[in-house]
């Protein structure tokens, strides 16, 4: 993204880190919302049980869910004040097994709209300790503005 449109909410941080805390779903996958910058948003989520599928992978579920979650985030930082965010589509690719410690999805505008914004979601899967990790899901999404 080039600049923050004007009509910005100064107070975007506080508004996404407390729509992110009210999500009854992150909380329970233990997501933690790390970053939220003006068009930007970035999730980690730990390995656990709870998280994995059978073949001890991060499951493609929550995959989908923090990739939605970071680009939906992404969104809703760049939406005027007491706007809300809902997604309208998604489509994500799994480009290969997430086998790692954390999973990380940084998720971005692509364009603003009044109405519709077009974000994106890349998320990588690293060691513990590790800054970077492979790029295991792509996501593009659609989401649409309400009043909050």
């Amino acid at each position: 993204m080039s600049q923050p449109p004007e009509h910005l909410d100064p107070e975007f941080e506080k508004v996404v880190r407390a729509s992110f805390a009210r999500q009854g779903l992150m909380a329970s996958i233990g997501a933690w919302l790390l970053e939220v910058a003006p068009g930007r948003a970035l999730i980690e989520l730990p390995y656990s049980m709870k998280v994995s599928q059978q073949h001890a992978a991060f499951h493609g579920a929550v995959i989908g869910a923090i990739a939605d979650s970071a680009a939906g985030y992404a969104a809703l930082s760049l939406m005027p004040p007491e706007s809300e965010v809902v997604t309208v589509e998604y489509k994500i690719n799994f480009l290969k097994p997430a086998i790692g410690a954390v999973l990380v999805a940084e998720g971005e505008v692509v364009r603003a709209g009044r109405t519709l914004t077009i974000a994106k979601a890349s998320v990588s899967c690293r060691e513990a300790g590790a800054e970077t990790g492979a790029v295991v899901a792509l996501l593009q999404a659609t989401m649409m503005r309400v009043s909050g």
